[in-house]
């Protein structure tokens, strides 16, 4: 089923021609039944390309998903054109009166900040103490991940010896958790990161439940509150050269940047990287969206409290 997003949104296109059902604002009015309703703080700084590979997972679902994308106040992007910002985006200020089914917090390149010291930790912080009476289910990604853990259960992050980056081994930890259905007992999932938090004080925490982790990686995948809350440390929604994008954009300023692991066949930059995670990527998100979103979240949404 498609994902709604409005008519002249670039990623609409691209979408299509990868034969994924796109539907615009005008064919969804004309249908009698109610979307979901997806709000994507989108914090990564090219925000095109994170729209892409989110729509990209979240299209892999027999529901039709309304997405609304929200921008920060007391940050100004510089790396996305004003002018798609202002046509594609909106304010937590604009935004903050509606509810939602589900909101996804993305990740961000300030990890290596202390929260405190990100421009924006302020509103961030109201917008995740508002999503817990207006949205039923958040999910958080990688920084994002990071930054809710911090928020809700008091959890540290801690700066890596060096840089995480790869694609990375997984083991499910609790296979009868709705979100982890249908996972083979170990997958990959793409990692690109400075910083953690310990697996320990994730475990320690009474709240958490952990459902994927990885002896390299630690823990990936935890929810709390019956999925209310579920953060994920890596970025199942990468394409095939997300890491290839960046390992090249590092290299060739000549920044410290170590190959990718478990990416290249025969760890030659030169040969097109394996996509290995695509089917687990589009499970977790079908997964989300099903046990924690549709079947779960009110018909009226002002019933969300």
């Amino acid at each position: 089923m498609p994902v709604k997003v409005q008519n002249d949104l670039p990623a609409k296109g691209i979408l299509e021609n990868e034969n994924i059902f796109v539907m615009d604002e005008d064919r969804a009015m004309h249908q009698n039944i109610r979307p979901l309703s997806i709000c994507i703080l989108n914090l990564m700084p090219v925000k095109q390309d994170t729209e892409l590979q989110l729509l990209r997972a979240l299209s892999n679902t027999p529901l039709q998903i309304a997405v609304s994308f929200m921008k920060m106040n007391s940050h100004v992007s510089l790396n996305t054109p004003i002018q798609h910002l202002n046509q594609f985006y909106k304010t937590f200020d604009e935004l903050k009166n509606n509810k939602f089914d589900g909101l996804i917090i993305t990740g961000a390149p300030v990890e290596q900040i202390p929260f405190e010291e990100v421009d924006y930790w302020k509103e961030l912080c109201e917008i995740m103490d508002w999503s817990r009476k207006h949205v039923f289910s958040t999910f958080h990604i990688c920084w994002g991940a990071q930054a809710g853990l911090y928020y809700h259960y008091g959890l540290k992050k801690v700066l890596l010896p060096q840089k995480l980056f790869g694609v990375y081994e997984h083991k499910v930890m609790n296979r009868k958790v709705p979100l982890v259905r249908g996972f083979d007992d170990t997958f990959l999932i793409p990692h690109s990161r400075h910083t953690a938090v310990l697996s320990e004080d994730i475990h320690n925490c009474s709240e958490l439940t952990v459902l994927a982790e990885s002896e390299e990686a630690g823990v990936l995948l935890c929810m709390a509150e019956e999925g209310r809350q579920i953060f994920v440390m890596g970025h199942p929604e990468y394409d095939r050269y997300t890491l290839h994008n960046e390992y090249m954009r590092d290299k060739n300023k000549g920044l410290p940047i170590q190959m990718p692991k478990n990416y290249y066949p025969g760890n030659d930059d030169t040969q097109r990287p394996s996509l290995q995670w695509r089917s687990h990527s589009n499970n977790l998100y079908c997964n989300w969206l099903n046990y924690y979103v549709y079947q779960t979240t009110p018909y009226d949404l002002n019933e969300i409290n």
